[in-house]
């Protein structure tokens, strides 16, 4: 008051002071009042802080469950770690536990620190990560990540990244600067309360005056309880933690259902996105060279014909040759030695496996080598319409098989771009690849709209282009080449199983690689607007619509006049309401 800028508070004070005060005079200087108003509030001034205190209680147990979120995630960090020191195994607190150390794990324990596996073999569950049930196989080179579960294997494993530098300890803190974040809809509250404020105390003034001159006798008590429950109806308490709440609980649930929003405001900017592009590669596909199609010709054997394939295969560094020789060791063969290899850059290689002379290459190559590739001309002519160039072998002089292989489209992102079509979004794939590999992965998706060999800059470029109309848009990636798009879009949504630059560069990070999280992340933005809109209307027009009750407006017509005390409660359950509303976003469900 002292500095001309009264906030809420001010009118709880105001009106219970006034109600203590009066009736400090009316029981010590009755002789100032007349006698119609000696009538004294001391349980009115009472019962209204109570009540207050009541509703600020319950606010604090409600808003201690929006933290639930961030309380299971520091809940997954184990307490002490099994260390090897000097020969020793050790059970060490986890703050004693330094980068080199070799960590030993346990059946069924938790992962202590984010390192790589040095000896063992285990399955661990990383759900808290990726949102998916399936255990993740662990051998020695691969990462582990502390908080993850280990399965029934034992593992050994060296500690990479410790403290506040491990993946959990990151999320939480993305969690927490999420959840204390400031929208720009609360920039809007703020301005409505400054006004809102100094135009309940010249109302309760003016009722006041109202009473003291056209009221009935008592006049100065009917104008005293008129304005002080003028006072604590428009306590505007509701309408200060509108916002917050349902930020703190939405993105409560955002992060278990794996969707991490980096920066605050994407939670408000990504509910009105009109369009979403995508990356192609690690976005849309898995990223990486598959073995999709094994086609052999008659009169040979496949798994006999797939093991000599990989075998040389084995010898090349090409992510083509990788593919296959991975599809042959998935399938559990075994890799015959291979000798006299020789590539032939830009058609082909060829090597000694088994007595046989195996060559691999393309069409060209076979003729140049006096190979027919004709028995498997319509099966290569399908794979190539498909944007998979086929890739033929043949075995002593006779073709023997034709693959496909591709980088395949990823688990999950038919069902969402089906749903994100179905939300009335517009979207687009940005990729840099060739236009007709771009087409044929498009046209699978039913994405209608594709913008093909772009460099890094160049995608940038044609997010411009895109929001030329004013349209507002989202850009999904996971490299570092998507990093510049990923900071250009009106929101950057990384996919986090990419690289860490795509991460640092975005405004929300999908924890796992599924992009029904991107429909999960839409889904929790609306909803958690949606709520904020619903607990601003609640609390702004709940308080504006019983000042004329508090001021005495029902008394002409009923001579009925609304108790400071009926008043103060009703201003709690305006509170209890707008957290419970906020409470419903913990079960907004996620992709599906």
């Amino acid at each position: 008051m002292r500095h001309k800028a009264p906030d809420m508070n001010a009118l709880v004070m105001i009106g219970t002071a006034a109600a203590y005060s009066f009736s400090l005079i009316a029981t010590f200087l009755p002789h100032l009042l007349p006698a119609p108003a000696h009538a004294v509030y001391f349980e009115a001034a009472a019962v209204i802080v109570t009540l207050i205190l009541m509703g600020r209680w319950m606010e604090a147990r409600a808003k201690g469950r929006t933290w639930a979120a961030i309380a299971r995630l520091i809940g997954l960090s184990p307490k002490t770690a099994r260390v090897e020191r000097d020969g020793e195994i050790l059970d060490l607190p986890l703050a004693e536990v330094v980068v080199g150390d070799i960590l030993h794990l346990r059946p069924g324990e938790k992962i202590a620190v984010d390192g790589t596996v040095t000896d063992g073999q285990s399955y661990v569950d990383e759900s808290m990560l990726t949102v998916e049930a399936a255990a993740i196989a662990k051998n020695t080179g691969d990462t582990t990540t502390g908080g993850t579960v280990n399965g029934t294997g034992a593992l050994t494993y060296r500690a990479m990244r410790v403290g506040g530098d491990m993946m959990l300890a990151q999320i939480i803190r993305m969690v927490e600067q999420a959840q204390g974040a400031r929208l720009p809809v609360q920039d809007l509250v703020n301005r409505i309360t400054g006004w809102f404020i100094p135009a309940v105390l010249a109302a309760a003034a003016l009722t006041v005056a109202v009473w003291v001159i056209f009221g009935p006798a008592p006049a100065l008590t009917h104008a005293l309880v008129a304005g002080v429950a003028v006072l604590i109806i428009a306590y505007p308490r509701a309408m200060g933690f509108a916002v917050p709440v349902s930020i703190m609980v939405g993105t409560g649930r955002a992060a278990d259902l794996g969707v991490l929003f980096r920066r605050g405001d994407a939670l408000q900017s990504l509910q009105s996105v009109d369009i979403i592009a995508f990356d192609k590669t690690g976005t849309l596909t898995v990223g990486r060279p598959e073995m999709t199609d094994f086609i052999l010709a008659q009169g040979f054997d496949g798994n006999t014909v797939l093991a000599r394939i990989a075998a040389v295969e084995a010898k090349s560094e090409h992510p083509i040759a990788t593919a296959i020789t991975r599809a042959a060791t998935d399938r559990g063969l075994d890799l015959p030695p291979a000798f006299d290899f020789t590539s032939h850059t830009g058609l082909g290689i060829a090597a000694q496996v088994a007595g046989q002379r195996i060559l691999i290459g393309s069409a060209r190559f076979m003729t140049s080598e006096g190979v027919d590739p004709a028995p498997l001309g319509k099966a290569a002519e399908t794979l190539a319409n498909d944007g998979k160039p086929p890739i033929f072998a043949a075995l002593n002089g006779q073709i023997a098989a034709v693959i496909g292989v591709a980088d395949p489209i990823k688990p999950g992102t038919v069902e969402a771009i089906a749903q994100l079509r179905a939300m009335g979004l517009r979207l687009v794939m940005i990729s840099g690849d060739n236009k007709a590999t771009a087409h044929i992965i498009a046209a699978t998706l039913s994405i209608t709209e594709v913008v093909a060999e772009v460099l890094p800059a160049g995608k940038v470029a044609a997010l411009d282009a895109l929001r030329a109309t004013g349209e507002s848009l989202a850009f999904v990636g996971d490299g570092i080449n998507d990093a510049p798009a990923l900071a250009a879009a009106d929101v950057g949504v990384a996919i986090g199983t990419g690289t860490d630059v795509a991460i640092e560069a975005a405004d929300v990070v999908l924890m796992s690689g599924d992009l029904r999280g991107v429909v999960g992340a839409l889904a929790i933005s609306r909803a958690t607007m949606r709520n904020i809109k619903q607990n601003l209307f609640w609390a702004f027009g709940y308080n504006a619509a019983l000042i004329p009750v508090a001021a005495g407006a029902l008394y002409p017509i009923w001579g009925l006049q609304l108790s400071p005390m009926l008043a103060a409660g009703a201003m709690a359950l305006s509170s209890v309401f707008v957290l419970t509303n906020a409470l419903r976003l913990r079960w907004v469900g996620g992709p599906t």
